[in-house]
């Protein structure tokens, strides 16, 4: 609790001095019978006094400033151990009670990122993904226990140069990271090949250039992946089959009745239908096949009127914004295939058949093909797996259009990127390269 101010102690001092001083004054001027040495005696004993108080008081403040400052440069240090022992009740001890109060809030803030730290770098050290951080110098300043293991031996690789530690790597994985994009690799590890992603991401830390490699190995996750998708396919196969050889199999026992009391009118229906039950399961077969035997493209120049005035003869769209003046390039019969499936989807999506729209759009190296509808659009669910092989939302669908779709198109060295549009329906995006690479 404080008991007197510092500007409550500075006015007693104040006080104690005047009353001595007028005593004295008092005094002098009796004793010697002079109002002039009753004055000296009182600037005498007015400033003796006033200076011996201004020192008692300044001297506890210039020791706590110097304290002050040289916590300062504690806490500039990081060291937040640094506390004043002072304790007085007034202004000064407030000053130090905040202080010691900020000191112990920093000392619990560092301990807290220090736990903090502790466990990142014991998750990032333990993830079966191989980080490795290299300053703009080319040396590497982190590398967890993943990428020692993969890139040398076990052994320690910081203060190493990343590139003399490339150098020594496998080709595939040294191509992969001279590419200076995400992909994927294959190298022969353990005795067997495994399938690796490489990540790199430029970004500056503490205000210097960095840049982070991030090496995941994918062979499980492929191999499991791989597995479940053929538990997939070979399910959708299945039912296939069970649509059509189930009628098949009703209707030959029917006509092999028909045929026995002669029924050729109602014999030539069971047929009819047997032979579309036939030509529908031959085509779902011919698209697989033709998704697991797609050729590779052959591109060439295409002019864009002729190439979508014939487009438009399979389903009706309307053409948005100017076409580009340089032709495409790309496999025509490829591109064709892509967009009468996307312009089907269009048609199909619920939207008024009026609303289908398709654009082409020339972006520096690039040409974007967009096929616009009005329909529902999709979830985020739908739109996370909607390029997926053999995955479809209609009952009667394959799965294969939009696979079949981005398969040509990174076939091409392009892309297909798929968005709900702000005001309904769905726009797919085919990316193309526009001249010969």
């Amino acid at each position: 609790m404080r008991m007197v101010s510092l500007e409550g102690k500075l006015a007693a001092a104040l006080a104690v001095a005047v009353v001595v001083a007028a005593a004295l004054a008092a005094c002098a001027t009796i004793w010697f019978a002079s109002p002039w040495v009753g004055a000296a005696a009182a600037v005498l004993a007015l400033g003796i006094p006033a200076l011996v108080f201004a020192h008692l008081l300044a001297r506890p403040i210039a020791a706590l400033i110097r304290a002050l400052s040289g916590s300062v440069v504690a806490f500039r240090d990081g060291d937040f151990s640094f506390s004043i022992g002072a304790k007085r009740a007034d202004e000064i001890g407030d000053l130090v009670s905040a202080h010691n109060e900020l000191g112990r809030v920093l000392r619990e803030e560092r301990q807290h990122l220090f736990q903090r730290e502790l466990l990142l770098d014991t998750v990032v050290q333990h993830t079966p993904t191989a980080l490795v951080l290299v300053e703009q110098g080319g040396h590497v300043v982190y590398a967890n226990l993943a990428a020692r293991q993969l890139l040398n031996g076990g052994r320690p690789l910081n203060g190493e140069r990343f590139e003399e530690i490339v150098a020594t790597a496998p080709q595939p994985l040294a191509r992969a990271i001279a590419r200076d994009v995400d992909g994927l690799f294959s190298v022969p590890f353990e005795q067997e090949d495994e399938t690796f992603h490489l990540s790199q991401r430029a970004f500056k830390l503490q205000g210097q250039p960095h840049r982070l490699y991030q090496i995941k190995r994918l062979t499980r996750e492929l191999a499991r992946q791989e597995v479940a998708t053929w538990k997939k396919v070979i399910r959708v196969i299945s039912h296939e089959l069970n649509n059509s050889l189930a009628p098949i199999r009703s209707l030959s026992h029917s006509g092999r009745e028909l045929a026995r009391l002669g029924d050729m009118k109602r014999l030539t229906t069971v047929f009819d239908t047997v032979e579309e039950r036939t030509r529908h399961l031959e085509g779902f077969i011919q698209g697989y096949a033709r998704f697991a035997k797609l050729p590779l493209p052959r591109p060439q120049a295409v002019e864009w009127v002729p190439f979508l005035d014939a487009l438009s003869r399979h389903y009706a769209f309307r053409l948005e914004g100017a076409l580009p003046a340089s032709p495409g390039f790309f496999d025509r019969v490829q591109v064709e295939q892509v967009l009468i499936n996307l312009l089907k989807n269009a048609h199909e999506s619920g939207g008024a058949a009026d609303a289908v729209e398709l654009g082409v759009v020339q972006h520096g190296r690039e040409v974007r093909i967009e096929v616009a509808d009005r329909g529902s659009g999709m979830s985020e669910t739908v739109l996370a797996n909607a390029l997926l092989p053999f995955y479809s939302t209609k009952r009667s669908g394959s799965g294969l259009g939009l696979a079949l779709a981005r398969e040509i198109a990174e076939a091409h060295g392009g892309r297909v990127h798929l968005a709900n549009r702000r005001d309904g329906g769905l726009v797919v995006t085919l990316v193309l390269p526009s001249e010969k690479t």
